[in-house]
């Protein structure tokens, strides 16, 4: 398993990955942040866009918070943005 940085934005018009926020994958979400529905909305998302089972997404820390850990499968790592890649641009 690895763990993932990510930065939600919640209330937004779509939801999208919108590249980093510092070592964070930032990640917009058109969910409001009450009763859990961003956290659902973001596993959800996740699920859908890199073929990960709902299962195998598990929020370690951050459950109240914009600023996340989430565990996810070692493939799924391969497929969310690098930190390096802000730095090569």
């Amino acid at each position: 398993m690895a763990r993932v940085k990510i930065r939600v934005v919640p209330n937004a018009p779509k939801t999208k990955i919108d590249g980093l926020c510092g070592c964070a994958v930032k990640i917009r979400l058109n969910a409001p942040p009450v009763d859990g529905k961003a956290n659902e909305a973001l596993v959800k998302f996740l699920s859908k866009n890199f073929g990960i089972p709902r299962a195998h997404i598990k929020i370690v820390s951050g459950q109240t918070s914009r600023d996340k850990i989430l565990e996810l499968p070692d493939s799924a790592n391969l497929l969310l943005p690098s930190p390096d890649a802000q730095k090569s641009g």
